[in-house]
């Protein structure tokens, strides 16, 4: 069985709503931030970043990075549609995912991850004060040009979508209100309706 280790509320938890919409087993490994378990050794045996997720497979391979894990899911179960067949909405589901990556959730970071960019605490009180505009500045961009229907590529949900909606889960903590960004909201709204979110709701997953 796959064996999705993930910290509560973290971006790990796209990849289990991921699993859960493709319908495929899967054991969730709870990663204890508190006790800093994602820097010690037998975790970095198997993620030598020290971060989540991290996906171990049946035959024992170690799979980091969220896009890279929802592509594995998707391939893993192409019954559940999670790709478009259509090359542009595909595109776009893509081009969503890697500015949640490379952008909203390095902003969502500057909060309590300074000391990636830092070393002085005077930066670190910066970054932190910066992250309501920036984050408010990344819905924005979301809630202009994200949305082909619904949801991300259109009608039906696809890859980007559990990755987005963790990320909307952090806007109220970052200073941000979703509900000035109507069509954001409603998509959450619209997430929070589906099976995989309050399965993973009631695992305790999403903080």
């Amino acid at each position: 069985m796959l064996k999705l280790h993930y910290a509560p509320g973290t971006i790990s938890v796209a990849v289990a709503l991921a699993l859960e919409e493709a319908g495929l087993s899967y054991e969730p490994v709870k990663v204890d931030f508190a006790t800093a378990e994602q820097t010690a050794a037998p975790y970095l045996a198997l993620n030598p970043k020290g971060r989540v997720p991290t996906l171990v497979t049946e035959a024992g391979t170690a799979l980091t990075e969220t896009g890279a894990l929802l592509e594995y899911v998707a391939t893993r179960a192409p019954d559940a549609s999670l790709v478009p067949t259509d090359p542009d909405a595909a595109g776009h589901m893509r081009g969503v995912m890697y500015y949640l990556a490379s952008t909203m959730h390095v902003a969502h970071a500057h909060k309590m991850r300074g000391h990636r960019w830092a070393d002085q605490q005077s930066s670190f009180d910066d970054m932190t004060a910066k992250v309501p505009q920036t984050m408010a500045e990344c819905a924005a961009y979301i809630e202009n040009n994200a949305f082909l229907g619904d949801y991300v590529a259109g009608d039906s949900l696809s890859l980007a979508d559990p990755y987005l909606f963790v990320v909307s889960c952090w806007l109220k903590g970052d200073g941000v209100d979703r509900a000035d960004f109507p069509k954001l909201d409603a998509f959450a709204a619209r997430m929070e309706d589906r099976a995989s979110v309050k399965t993973i709701r009631d695992k305790g997953m999403l903080a």
